[in-house]
């Protein structure tokens, strides 16, 4: 076998506040993300002191994306990727009635991707919220964010429910532990009661809207989102296997919840232990029971180690972790480990025994265009060429992997530092990190290579 299962999803995976911009326009009101300027990694800022930053404008995906979505189909997508932004449904979170301007946008790009019979892979929240619900509730903090996202979560699976067959909830949900704000709309400085209880509201907004799109899409397919934040121990040291199973068990929590529904063993010690009390009310223990994802997704960049030594942790991208020697590093530091990915696959699927889906997976790097103009980006061709054959072993083990959506198929804003320079894509953008460029695309290496790889099904993989 050296090819993928022949309904496999081929395509690219993108986020509203990284390409939309458009920030302010048709009504869309202010999120969380437009409060952070400088990156999920810069503290955010009162609504009065906010300042301009790129992802205003991004790389225009708002007005761009017939071009765009072009392009996509030219490289063979059958699948894409994308978030709705919650600030252009609900500018402010908390209104009764949707803006239908937000709405009427989403049509035409679910529209235009059907043109190209591409299907629209949905996250409801990545990354970001209505900053309104930050100022007025606080954050996930309150109760009442659960109605909000109920609210906004029936309104979309309602209005696009023959268009859209596949959801997400919550990007990235265990991402709340490393940046709360960006999470669940906390302080960084909030402490790990707060941020657990609204994490608690988060889970049951999720458990809602998996019902909701059971009920109201019986067809559909609904999963959850982890960053697959893989830790090995550090050595054969049993202490060193014992502190990495807790650092795993740090984000397989979340999947527990929400595939199995009921908190687990080990996270009810962990809050016995550090004096975490998660208030819950009548009905939460039946809610969360009531609701298993249809499918596991998950992004996969780098791998980690974990020491019961502190002094080996080293601080790294957003998550800290023990450096691995056997592995080499990108140029921000990540860890780069394919055979890593076919451990995760294995072990995600063994754990939960339903299907997976690669949503994210690239190599982030700084891309140099050549007096000829051509962008030669071996690199991520290797990268990429690498983790997509481990994934092939993975189904040979016996994983069913239902896809592959590769992180930023077109250059795109980065999250954690919002920088231009950090580029994903096998489309470049011609846009830098001080605001400059004209916004052209243009085919990378790679977008030939990615075109080769779909169209063969796998096949012109290098092993």
């Amino acid at each position: 076998m050296t090819c993928f299962p022949h309904n496999f999803l081929w395509g690219g995976a993108i986020a509203a506040n990284q390409v939309e911009g458009a920030f302010n326009q048709d009504g869309k009101g202010l999120s969380t993300s437009d409060m952070l300027p400088n990156g999920i990694l810069s503290p955010h800022q009162a609504r009065e002191e906010r300042t301009d930053g790129i992802k205003d404008l991004a790389i225009d995906f708002y007005n761009r994306y017939p071009e765009d979505i072009e392009l996509f189909d030219e490289m063979g997508f059958n699948c894409l990727r994308l978030s709705i932004a919650w600030t252009r449904i609900f500018p402010n979170g908390d209104e009764l009635e949707p803006n239908e301007a937000g709405l009427a946008y989403y049509d035409k790009i679910f529209d235009e991707l059907a043109k190209h019979n591409m299907q629209p892979f949905v996250t409801l929240s990545h990354y970001e919220m209505p900053y309104a619900l930050v100022e007025n509730y606080g954050g996930w903090g309150s109760r009442k964010l659960i109605t909000f996202f109920e609210r906004y979560a029936r309104t979309v699976l309602e209005r696009y429910q023959h268009k859209v067959k596949l959801w997400l909830t919550f990007n990235e949900i265990n991402m709340s532990l490393h940046a709360p704000f960006t999470g669940v709309g906390l302080p960084e400085e909030a402490s790990e009661q707060a941020i657990y209880q609204a994490i608690h509201h988060q889970l049951l907004a999720n458990a809602k809207a998996v019902n909701l799109c059971h009920e109201i899409i019986p067809d559909a397919q609904i999963g959850n989102m982890l960053l697959g934040a893989m830790n090995y121990p550090y050595t054969c040291n049993p202490d060193d296997v014992i502190a990495a199973m807790h650092e795993n068990n740090k984000w397989l929590f979340f999947g527990d919840v929400q595939t199995r529904g009921k908190y687990p063993g080990y996270m009810l010690r962990y809050f016995r232990e550090h004096g975490i009390d998660i208030a819950m009310e009548s009905g939460d223990v039946e809610l969360l029971a009531s609701a298993s994802v249809d499918f596991i997704s998950f992004s996969y960049y780098a791998s980690g180690c974990a020491s019961a030594d502190p002094k080996q942790k080293e601080v790294g991208n957003i998550v800290d972790s023990v450096p691995n020697p056997y592995l080499d590093k990108s140029q921000w530091g990540w860890l780069i480990d394919p055979k890593g990915l076919r451990i995760l696959l294995n072990f995600l699927h063994d754990r939960y025994q339903k299907p997976l889906f690669i949503v994210e997976n690239g190599l982030g790097a700084r891309d140099e265009v050549t007096p000829e103009g051509e962008i030669v980006d071996d690199y991520r061709i290797a990268y990429l060429n690498d983790h997509l054959v481990q994934a092939r072993e993975a189904i040979l083990d016996g994983v069913e992997l239902m896809g592959f959506t590769s992180w930023g198929p077109i250059d795109l804003v980065a999250n954690s530092t919002a920088e231009m320079s950090k580029r994903y894509g096998y489309i470049y953008v011609d846009r830098h990190n001080d605001g400059s460029g004209t916004l052209e695309r243009k085919r990378k290496k790679s977008f030939y290579w990615y075109q080769g790889v779909i169209r063969s099904n796998g096949e012109t993989l290098q092993a």
